[in-house]
């Protein structure tokens, strides 16, 4: 098999599963079809990027898919996302009595046209069809929001539809103007939204028009990535979804919007002779964000909405990281992995102490670490790697972001970066102490925690806590080949 067909594979074949799905007859095998599907793509997904790694970028379809180290790196990702939340799926559906055929068919079709869809926008070099992929996620993903349907789902997944809409119009104006910006490059009309065309005239591009196209694309895109002050939809999808749907929202969901925006940063930066202008603006978001979500995280009550604003406040860090420049974007890369894990192992344990409890308030969950052990833990160790505890590996790619800061000597950003996550130490802190070892107000139904469970719970804290200590040279590469991409560095592979 050629190297590029694996992108036409990485598209095809979830979406031809999630057709599939809907054939099958009981709810076991929609759930078990799920993991094994997901678990196929993730496999041609690790072929395709292992292929970029040691090869450099590949292509296909004319140049229209397109697979560099930033897009394998986040495709990576995105099935790792996506294979821990299915299998945690098939067990957290299962245990619902409420959940029938019928359900697990939509649900099914629906999780594999997301992951279709995201893969679009991670493999596509047309910039308009980047923004029609984040169009299909976000109307494939509202649904996933009301997989139980109630007035309170409803209300979350029209203020998710409504918000992100109002965001993905914006980009399209802004994906419109970049291309505008290209009028005196000489470029085919055709090829005026193709990534590495725009590449390769950047520096010919109007500086203008690519400033205000930016603005539209980061306001656009960055309603989607939650970042301040655009992220009003984010807590009200996230607490209302299933747990499986706000592991894979906020474990990757976030980061496809965000790599749209990382994609025209080189472009901006290029055309302005590296002026720093678009960075900056990164920087200001993203210490918006981190403040903000301190702020919240401090009052909440509900364990799913607190997991929600630590979304926002890592978007944000990744956002500064990246704003930096420098140590910064290799920081942020590794970031994106760091919270990714970590999101996806606080939400599967917030979600199954939520059905073991009947709630998801944090106070009705005190003493989980005696009572739920396996989930309970997981759910603590989860807000202790969040919150930047060493020697988690969220500790370490925080730490080089405000190294970064100190090599810019940007004294004021290091202060208010240290100042939000400070907060969002101390008030998560508190809200973790109480729900593991509070004196307990109501005993849970048995945990009933398999090997499957112990795995999903271990295998994320495991790699967190190795990463924290000792980081392979494969992915140092690889976080550096990705970092590069963002810099406007010329691509080569081999580890």
């Amino acid at each position: 098999m050629k190297v590029s067909y694996l992108l036409w594979a990485v598209l095809v074949l979830p979406a031809a599963a999630g057709g599939a799905c809907l054939l099958l007859r009981s709810v076991r095998a929609a759930l078990l079809w799920v993991v094994v599907a997901v678990g196929a793509a993730s496999a041609v997904a690790a072929a395709a990027a292992w292929s970029v790694f040691t090869g450099g970028p590949i292509e296909a379809g004319a140049g229209w898919l397109y697979l560099d180290a930033l897009s394998a790196y986040h495709l990576l990702l995105l099935h790792a996302v996506f294979l821990l939340s299915s299998i945690y799926a098939y067990s957290y559906f299962r245990r619902e009595a409420s959940f029938g055929a019928a359900q697990a068919r939509r649900f099914g079709a629906l999780w594999m046209g997301s992951l279709a869809a995201m893969a679009l926008v991670l493999v596509s070099n047309n910039l308009g069809i980047v923004w029609v992929g984040v169009e299909a996620t976000t109307l494939l993903t509202a649904f996933l929001i009301c997989t139980h349907v109630s007035p309170s789902s409803l209300e979350a997944t029209w203020k998710y539809l409504i918000m992100c809409s109002v965001g993905v119009a914006f980009a399209f104006i802004g994906t419109l103007l970049v291309a505008a910006s290209a009028g005196s490059s000489h470029l085919a009309t055709g090829d005026a939204l193709l990534w590495t065309h725009l590449r390769a005239v950047a520096a010919n591009l109007d500086p203008a028009t690519l400033k205000m196209g930016f603005i539209f694309l980061l306001v656009g895109y960055g309603t989607k990535t939650g970042l301040v002050p655009m992220h009003n939809w984010l807590p009200d999808a996230h607490s209302q979804a299933p747990a499986p749907v706000s592991a894979v929202f906020s474990g990757f969901l976030l980061n496809t919007a965000l790599y749209c925006i990382l994609r025209y940063v080189p472009l901006v930066e290029i055309a302005t002779k590296n002026s720093h202008w678009a960075l900056d603006l990164l920087v200001g978001f993203g210490v918006l964000s981190i403040l903000i979500a301190g702020a919240f995280i401090v009052f909440q009550h509900d364990a799913k909405r607190l997991l929600a604003y630590h979304s926002v406040e890592h978007m944000g860090i990744i956002a500064l990281g990246v704003g930096l420049g420098g140590l910064g974007t290799f920081a942020a890369m590794f970031h994106v992995l760091n919270h990714s894990l970590c999101k996806s192992l606080g939400f599967c344990s917030a979600g199954r102490l939520g059905q073991m409890y009947g709630t998801h308030d944090i106070a009705q969950m005190a003493g989980s670490a005696h009572d739920a052990p396996v989930w309970g833990r997981g759910f603590l160790l989860s807000l202790l790697a969040l919150i930047g505890l060493a020697p988690f590996a969220i500790f370490m790619s925080e730490f080089q972001i405000l190294k970064a800061a100190a090599d810019r000597s940007a004294f004021g950003i290091m202060t208010l970066f240290l100042a939000g996550t400070g907060v969002v130490f101390v008030g998560a802190l508190r809200h973790a102490i109480g729900a593991a070892w509070d004196p307990p107000v109501r005993h849970p139904t048995p945990e009933h925690a398999g090997v499957v469970d112990r795995a999903l719970v271990l295998v994320p804290l495991a790699i967190l806590l190795v990463l924290g200590l000792w980081m392979p040279e494969s992915l140092r590469l690889a976080l550096n080949q990705a970092a590069d991409v963002i810099r406007g560095l010329p691509q080569k592979g081999g580890f």
